[in-house]
């Protein structure tokens, strides 16, 4: 078990490791979409690679969550076997939409899974921002 001060220093590492592993502007927030970005995650069981809809107003979460599941055959090609959840619940108690990929059993706490996560996460999000570049004005168009 780490100290809080020990995890904080691990989770630093990491990024940077992964930022020097794999320097590259990745889309991210730059959606031109308010609210609706694509996100890294990694914690002591998982990593994960997601986009998050967190429109406070539901009515254009919704329809931004039903865009992209109308394009569900084509966002499988890009990214394999995925999650969703239409009200996905934050540890803060937010609702948003979220649609996600998982690989288990890593952890940003072990340094010999890194590299895994790492090419996880280059394999995921390319295909997250490919999918996006791809159908990007139909998405857009709420």
């Amino acid at each position: 078990m780490f100290s809080k001060q020990e995890a904080q220093q691990l989770r630093q590492e990491f990024w940077i490791a992964f930022g020097k592993s794999f320097p590259r502007k990745w889309l991210l927030y730059d959606t031109k979409i308010k609210d609706f970005s694509f996100k890294f995650n990694a914690d002591s069981k998982k990593a994960e690679v997601s986009l998050d809809i967190e429109m406070k107003d539901e009515l254009f979460r919704n329809a931004y969550y039903e865009k992209i599941w109308s394009l569900e055959v084509m966002l499988k090609e890009e990214i394999g076997p995925f999650e969703k959840d239409e009200n996905y619940r934050l540890e803060n108690g937010k609702i948003i939409a979220r649609i996600w990929v998982s690989k288990e059993n890593v952890s940003l706490f072990n340094k010999e899974t890194w590299q895994e996560i790492f090419e996880f996460f280059v394999e995921k999000m390319t295909g997250f921002e490919k999918f996006f570049f791809e159908y990007e004005d139909y998405i857009k168009d709420v």
